[in-house]
Parts: structure tokens; sequence; C-alpha cells
């Protein structure tokens, strides 16, 4: 070791050199070692296992992650016995099938959860389980109300051999094989830019009072998708059906949040057991904003997708050509449907040749 005096006769060199050691140790231990946490956020992108940094949030780069042995996921998804949500689950569950052994792959098994009190038709080709809706009246219209509740009821009861479980929906495709994003204790959840927990600081500080910590606690995240540990979500999930309820009770909440306030209700519950997400930006893609496929993991097709014929987007008015999932609430589309014209983002393409492939394949594609 150099003391003072040597200091004084070490070389120029030497002492760039001592500098600039110095440095980078101090660089790595803090960039490195330390998990880098911003504004109470993780965010992360998986083109190389590492989390990097997202433009949003504003996360250093090349924050190494610690990767954990590989970690199998339960996929669950909640689910009504309309036929509009019977055809999603339908290419959902096909698309599942495709990707859960592919290397890289964690998927591990899946169940339906069905809150709509009865068995349906579609009990042997997807694994389900039947679970209670709400008390009539108690959701007021709001279905999505039914989901916190449908997911405390499958905790309670099913036997899930899976430590991590993914939280899903219908309308979710699986293009690349998906790992578990998760790390240990932070459960990994994709970041919508409707959410915005400090915007709306005022309504959410009804049901995340002050002494519990600050607003950006509450994650911009929904339930899904999110890939969690269980014995954590055993934990959040009465909280988050408690909070959606007192949600929709609150005239002013109600009003606010609208078809998010489920979303809102779960991002607060976390935060009130003191959870919080990685936040991955590669989760998944929403064509026809997302418009390449890259690394991503899974396709959200809850847009309407409209184009004219040269390929340009005419959203919020019914193009020439279109695909939108509510086109077909009575039943499934067709087989086989048109392509996009040329112009049309590769992520619109993609979506529209998946959803063909699995109608192709899924036998007995008209049922109801």
């Amino acid at each position: 070791m150099i003391g003072r005096k040597n200091m004084g006769r070490a070389s120029p060199l030497l002492l760039v050199l001592l500098v600039l050691g110095f440095f980078f140790a101090t660089y790595n231990f803090l960039t490195i070692i330390i998990p880098y946490r911003s504004v109470g956020k993780w965010v992360g992108d998986n083109s190389n296992g590492g989390l990097l940094s997202d433009p949003i949030i504003g996360m250093p780069e090349n924050v190494k992650k610690f990767k954990n042995s590989k970690s199998p996921f339960h996929v669950a998804l909640t689910a009504t016995d309309a036929p509009y949500s019977k055809w999603q689950c339908r290419i959902m569950y096909y698309w599942y099938k495709k990707n859960k052994d592919l290397p890289g792959s964690e998927m591990g098994g899946f169940t339906r959860i069905l809150h709509s009190g009865n068995p349906d038709n579609l009990m042997d080709e997807i694994p389900t389980m039947v679970v209670d809706p709400l008390p009539a009246g108690l959701d007021r219209g709001y279905i999505v109300l039914n989901r916190p509740w449908a997911f405390v009821q499958w905790l309670e009861k099913a036997t899930i051999e899976e430590e991590y479980i993914l939280m899903a929906e219908p309308d979710h495709i699986f293009i690349n094989p998906l790992p578990n994003l998760a790390h240990g204790g932070y459960p990994a959840g994709f970041p919508f830019f409707y959410i915005k927990p400090l915007q709306n600081e005022k309504i959410v500080r009804k049901f995340y009072p002050e002494e519990n910590g600050p607003v950006t606690n509450v994650d911009p995240i929904g339930n899904s998708p999110v890939i969690i540990r269980k014995d954590l979500l055993e934990k959040i999930a009465p909280t988050w059906m408690n909070v959606s309820l007192r949600m929709k009770e609150d005239a002013e909440t109600d009003k606010a949040f609208g078809w998010v306030l489920e979303m809102y209700a779960y991002a607060v519950a976390s935060a009130l057991h003191g959870v919080q997400h990685v936040l991955r930006k590669d989760f998944m893609l929403q064509p026809p904003w997302d418009l390449e496929i890259g690394k991503k993991f899974i396709i959200h097709y809850t847009y309407g997708c409209d184009y004219n014929l040269k390929g340009e987007l005419t959203y919020g008015k019914i193009g020439e050509w279109r695909f939108d999932k509510r086109s077909y609430l009575r039943g499934p589309p067709p087989r086989n449907l048109p392509l996009p014209p040329p112009g049309v983002p590769k992520s619109v393409v993609t979506l529209v040749k998946m959803v063909n492939e699995a109608t192709a394949n899924i036998p007995n594609w008209d049922t109801q």
C-alpha cells in the first residue's frame, strides 16, 4: 500500500493508474454490485440478459442483474364464457403450446381461470379451473372486477407446482419463448404509458396514504403481463380485490380511471405490500403503435388496426383494411383473414399471420 509520504514520490503515470483504478472500482461497485433504482423503479431489456436504460425513466445503462437459475412460471389468465373471450383464449393457448418447450422458454403449466361459475365447452381443450364470479351487481357492469377475485379463489384452491406465476390475458400472443423476467422478490411488469400514478396523486392518495411512502412507489403497470413469485401474489391478491371494489365505489375514482381502474388497483395493492416491479418494455408490444417485433415476447392486440389501401394508418376511422378484435364480439374471426396492404408495419402483419396460423390448426374453429 502506498502511503502519503510515498505518494509524493510516485511517478505521474502511477498516480494516473491509481486514480483510474479507484474510479473504475467505485463505478463497478455502484453500477454492478448494487442493484440500481431510479424513482423507485427497476427497468430492463432482455437483449443481453441485463438491465438497461429506459428512455422514459432514464436509468443508467449496463446495470447487471443477478441471474437466477431456471425458474419455470405458471401461465394463468382469467376469462369469461363469452364467445369473444373464448376465441381469444384458444389462440393464446395455441401459441403458448408452440413456444413452451423452445430454447429460452421458462413457461410451465397453464390455467384458464374461468370466472363464470360454470364449466364451458373448452374444458377439454384448455386446462381450466372454474371459479365464482362476484355476487350479482357488485361489479357494477365492470366485468374486469372479477379478475382479482378469480385469482384469490384460484390461489386458494389450486395446486400450483411452479414458484412463479405469469398473469396473462386472452388477447396475448406469445411471439418468442418467454423466460422468467422476475428477479426474486422483484416481479416483472410492463409499463403502460396511460397508467400515471404521479399525475393522479390526489386520487391515488385515497388508497395509498402518505404514511405508506411516495406516490412513485406505485408502479405504472396493471396486473398483466406480470411475472411474480406465487407467495407475493397470495399476499397482494386479496388487497388488489378490495382496493378494486373501493375504487369502483368511489365516484371520483371511477370517473378518473374508467376502464383501467382495476389496473391502478393492482399497482396500488402491490405498493401497499412494499412490492415493486422490474419495468420491462420488452415484455410486449401493442400494434399498431409498436411497429417492430424485435426481441419482444408478447403481442397485445387490444387496439384496432385500421389502414387505407396505401398502408397508411387511419386510427379513429374504420380503414379499408382493418383488424379489430371487437369486430368479433359474438363469435370467432373467420379463418384465413386477408393480410394487410403493402406498407403496413411488421407488427400488424405478424399479428394477422399468427391469428391465421392458429385458426387454421385449431380443430372446430367455428365452435362457439
